[in-house]
């Protein structure tokens, strides 16, 4: 099975979400559960349901910044709901798939994802999912990643696979991740699961590693790059070719450097 095809995009292995909490949620993630976690809160929500839960960063700030809602955290990945429930205990979590969720109709006021969207196999299948299980009038928050040229720590960090693979290097990033990048395919989606947009936006920030390798570390250790290294063999050349690259665009650290996402509120 290639890394590279979506099931395998969507395959986390059990050491991967302690990787990813430890060197990618500070740097690349927690900013922009900040600003989810502030129009959240605005919206004034009691029950909260998150997809694509991962290790709870976002999960976290909701339980610390709105302590009267119910947050009910979910994530298709069994390793990442073990290692969530943890960083986050105060919430609810449960295994589920965005596309046939475990909740009955009109449970929630609010369904929040942070870069979980891309993974989705049929977004409309899973969007049409979510507004079933939203009250009426209740909203949709979540962000996508911007292309990837947008993201200047991915954009060295796929320089230095292509450079240690050059003979078909892993296109996770592009494909996955910056793989739902059109804001207008996102809000014709959004409109054909019978959502009506509210509120779109274009954000850029700041993401800051005190250290270069470290954050390659976490990318090749802690996302789906991990297993196409593994396939190919010779994992530790791989790595230093990559930190070799990234700190010679990025410096050794620390570094800031610029991410853009686009951050979308649909009302059911």
């Amino acid at each position: 099975m290639r890394v590279t095809g979506i099931s395998a995009d969507r395959r986390w292995s059990e050491s991967m979400p302690a990787a990813y909490e430890q060197y990618l949620a500070p740097v690349v993630f927690r900013p922009f559960a900040e600003d989810l976690t502030a129009r959240a809160v605005a919206l004034h929500p009691r029950w909260i349901l998150e997809l694509a839960a991962g290790t709870g960063v976002l999960t976290a700030n909701l339980l610390a910044a709105a302590p009267s809602a119910e947050v009910t955290a979910t994530d298709l990945n069994k390793a990442m709901v073990a290692f969530g429930s943890t960083r986050a205990p105060g919430a609810v979590w449960r295994q589920a798939d965005a596309q046939q969720l475990p909740f009955p109709d009109q449970g929630f006021d609010l369904v929040v994802c942070q870069f979980g969207v891309m993974f989705f196999p049929d977004r409309i299948e899973a969007f049409t999912e979510v507004r079933r299980v939203l009250a009426p009038g209740g909203r949709f928050l979540f962000n996508t990643w911007g292309p990837l040229a947008t993201h200047a720590f991915e954009v060295a960090l796929q320089a230095g696979l292509e450079r240690a693979m050059p003979v078909d290097p892993p296109r996770f990033f592009q494909t996955v991740p910056h793989g739902y990048a059109d804001p207008d395919l996102v809000a014709a989606d959004l409109a054909a699961a019978g959502f009506a947009i509210e509120d779109q936006q274009e954000l850029t920030l700041q993401g800051r590693a005190t250290s270069t390798a470290d954050l390659a570390t976490g990318y090749l250790t802690g996302t789906p790059v991990r297993a196409a290294i593994e396939e190919r063999g010779d994992g530790p050349a791989v790595r230093a070719t990559v930190i070799e690259e990234m700190t010679a665009r990025l410096g050794p650290g620390p570094v800031t450097a610029p991410m853009t996402a686009y951050v979308f509120r649909a009302t059911a």
